[in-house]
């Protein structure tokens, strides 16, 4: 039961080994790209592929809707970034019940969004949990966990393809012990130790300039490709698509950008140096192409 890339990760692992996947469970077709044209999630894409039966109701909480998930008599469901919540009857069918892919070390990054929280959090680590799953929101019992560092160089798109295969090989090895063990131990969460990570708006791009330039290179790792970082320029939206940290000594107010190279003042006195940019209407572009082509100049405050 999956949507994304990410889960498609993990059907391609469960698939490949010698489990039966009945049947795949992913979101309805949904207009995509400049042409809206309506297109199937890269797990039905597979699904269909590969001969295997597909379901993409947009609910799950009515009787027939159960029934026909009752009738594959599942062993177990795995589910993957899928999209919609299960009511009980559907944790309740499966014999040893549903296991999440989720990608933070919970109780940590309970939610919608914790790879881009994570990074954006500064945690020098996240990870994979497969989780129980029951009733809450990411709260059920842990059955594995397993972690990735987080650098100064990660992006969300590098965290999320390795966090995709992590998972995929974690929930192959626990399908394997589950068929030798017919048990899955699992770890109650310490709900104390708990944080969440709510469904990102295209407002959280926003810049602040007044923080450190090491939190705005986090959100820019954080948020792009979506909703990605932006600020604004002589009333026009100025995305920021990479940028680093670097020393600079200047007294200059928040959000000046101070020489030729793209640096440009932060807040608690450090500085940011702008990589590539993209200006309204524009196609993103190096920092030297943007002062050159005079979308931006030396001594202009984003706002």
């Amino acid at each position: 039961m999956g949507t994304p890339d990410f889960a498609l990760e993990a059907l391609k692992a469960i698939h490949a080994g010698p489990h039966e996947v009945v049947c795949v469970y992913t979101q309805p077709p949904r207009p995509k790209g400049r042409g809206h044209k309506v297109q199937p999630s890269p797990t039905h894409t597979y699904a269909d592929a590969h001969g295997i039966p597909v379901h993409h109701p947009k609910s799950l909480k009515s009787t027939e809707e159960q029934n026909i998930f009752a009738s594959y008599k599942p062993d177990v469901a795995i589910v993957a970034a899928y999209g919609l919540l299960l009511p009980k009857a559907i944790l309740d069918t499966p014999k040893y019940g549903c296991i999440n892919i989720h990608a933070s070390l919970l109780p940590r990054w309970r939610g919608a969004s914790p790879i881009h929280r994570a990074i954006w959090a500064g945690d020098p680590e996240t990870g994979v949990t497969l989780m129980q799953m029951d009733e809450g929101l990411d709260t059920g019992p842990m059955i594995a966990k397993a972690a990735i560092p987080i650098s100064a160089e990660t992006t969300t798109a590098i965290l999320h393809d390795a966090l995709a295969k992590l998972g995929g090989e974690m929930i192959t090895e626990t399908l394997n012990d589950l068929t030798n063990t017919k048990t899955l131990k699992a770890t109650p969460q310490d709900n104390n130790q708990s944080t969440y990570a709510p469904l990102l708006t295209k407002d959280d791009g926003r810049i602040d300039w007044s923080q450190s330039a090491d939190q705005i290179d986090r959100q820019i790792r954080a948020l792009n490709p979506w909703p990605g970082v932006w600020t604004e320029l002589n009333g026009q939206r100025f995305k920021i698509v990479k940028a680093e940290s670097v020393d600079y000594a200047t007294t200059q107010p928040s959000g000046t950008l101070l020489d030729t190279k793209g640096t440009v003042q932060c807040g608690a006195g450090t500085t940011l140096q702008l990589q590539t940019v993209q200006p309204a209407g524009k196609q993103a572009m190096d920092i030297q192409s943007a002062i050159n082509g005079h979308y931006l100049k030396i001594g202009e405050t984003f706002s």
